[in-house]
């Protein structure tokens, strides 16, 4: 029996396996195991790590794969070996060799950690799920505790999406956390302004929603150190606080850069339409560690806008390039942004450019039926449902509610 095995179980991971799964049962292929490894037995719906209520974005794997025949295990990806088509794993019985006939990167990527004093120590991040709930946790303590220097002080490092919406939601999860007498949130980055790299018309938008937030900012500046009690910038100046959270840049899997052929800055693959890797024979790859250019000119960007259809589309071809059926290119001729700006709303851009659709409550409708609906996998345990949701297609750029 043939046997594909997808590595992660991300937006792109779990795609991938679904989408497998349904054109497997599509031709008839009964001679084609599909089998998925990850680190956790759940699939987390990462954009929402950043939210007050965690309560369901870490969805259990046997409820959306059993249904469809995928079998999965918890495991460590240590190597991949293309040439012997095997995978190196540490599980919970200890290293083990996995063999393929087609594979599936899927690995994702993850929050860049340079070599600060302190970070690994004392810094937070929303980049996993574990992550999330360890914020959560310390942010219920402080909460519980007496007043002291930098309790109520929230630095958060990285003013990109991650970092703005991080920033943004804070106020409300301080209030859950019962923090709620003298607090501020602070703003750091390097670059002279709030979301250089998200473009001019929304900048203005950003700016007015921090500010009615009021979430402070420190710009141009970088940090030097961090420890229990306080930040360093490079300004010289010390705040005192005991929560940092880093999201400053995102990066491909290292796993990524262990493999040959060509990957841009961020370490991703390059992937040809039908989402194989140049020069990897039955390699397939798909979410954050890729990168496609959908469009004829962009290539996709880290977000789960790109890596759930990358994933079907992967899945998808996997098996036919295993059974000898025709291929399907992906090809996606639209782009939005959706940025959370906590109670203050959001923000809704189209295009490239990014041009500002909508703003306020209108975009936070479209956030939420994002977050909440759209991006999450049937629930139901029905095969059918989930196949359904796997076709290789496209979905229509999400719905906007009112005018700017």
């Amino acid at each position: 029996m043939a046997r594909i095995v997808v590595l992660g179980a991300g937006f792109a991971g779990l795609w991938a396996a679904i989408g497998a799964a349904r054109m497997r049962a599509e031709i008839g292929a009964t001679d084609i195991e599909i089998h998925l490894v990850d680190r956790n037995p759940y699939h987390n719906i990462r954009v929402r790590n950043y939210e007050v209520d965690l309560s369901d974005v870490a969805l259990p794997l046997p409820q959306l794969l059993d249904p469809i025949g995928v079998s999965h295990a918890i495991g460590e990806v240590e190597a991949i070996a293309p040439a012997r088509r095997e995978i190196s794993l540490v599980t919970s019985r200890g290293n083990e060799t996995l063999a393929y006939d087609r594979l599936v990167l899927a690995l994702g990527s993850e929050v860049m950690r340079p070599d600060i004093p302190g970070l690994a120590q004392h810094g937070f991040d929303v980049d996993t799920y574990a992550a999330a709930l360890r914020l959560k946790a310390h942010l219920a303590v402080l909460g519980r505790s007496a007043p002291s220097p930098g309790r109520a002080t929230v630095v958060v490092v990285g003013a990109g999406f991650t970092g703005i919406e991080v920033a943004a939601e804070m106020p409300a999860r301080l209030t859950r956390a019962g923090i709620t007498g003298g607090r501020r949130v602070i703003l750091v980055d390097p670059n002279p302004v709030v979301g250089a790299t998200i473009g001019e018309h929304a900048r203005p938008v950003i700016e007015t929603a921090l500010s009615s937030l009021e979430v402070g900012t420190r710009l141009g500046v970088r940090v030097e150190s961090i420890a229990a009690a306080g930040i360093r910038l490079s300004s010289d100046e010390v705040i005192a606080t005991q929560t940092v959270v880093w999201c400053a840049g995102m990066r491909a899997s290292p796993l990524a850069a262990s493999l040959p052929g060509a990957r841009d800055r961020l370490g991703r693959l390059l992937v040809d339409p039908f989402m194989r890797v140049a020069d990897l024979p039955g390699v397939f790859a798909a979410g954050d560690v890729a990168s496609s250019v959908v469009d004829g000119l962009h290539p996709t960007v880290m977000s789960c806008q790109f890596a759930r259809p990358m994933g079907r589309f992967a899945g998808h071809n996997v098996v036919a390039d295993l059974a000898g059926q025709p291929m399907l290119p992906l090809r996606i001729d639209w782009y939005v942004t959706v940025l959370d700006l906590g109670d203050w709303g959001a923000l809704y851009t189209e295009g490239w450019d990014r041009e500002v659709r909508t703003t306020g409550a209108a975009a936070k409708a479209t956030k939420q039926t994002i977050n909440c609906k759209r991006i999450y996998p049937p629930l139901s345990g029905s095969k059918d449902d989930l196949f359904a949701a796997a076709a290789p297609t496209v979905q229509a750029p999400p719905p906007t509610y009112g005018a700017r």
